[in-house]
């Protein structure tokens, strides 16, 4: 699976987000290098893009994302 578009600018893929415990690793492996269309913050770039991810959304925080984009 190639990796996810957003990766050259993803706060969370270039470390500028903590991880706790190492799960920073796992969620980038996970979601960044595999299922990107998965990804939370993915998911809100795509349906109202770039300016509407939080800063602070993690890449599993799914039902996160879901309640932005209906507010859009």
């Amino acid at each position: 699976m190639p990796d996810c578009v957003c990766l050259p600018g993803c706060p969370f893929f270039n470390d500028k987000m903590p991880d706790t415990e190492g799960m920073g690793a796992i969620y980038k492996k996970k979601y960044c290098q595999g299922e990107f269309e998965k990804c939370a913050r993915h998911m809100v770039f795509k349906a109202l893009g770039k300016a509407k991810v939080p800063a602070n959304l993690y890449p599993n925080m799914v039902e996160q994302a879901k309640t932005i984009i209906a507010k859009g």
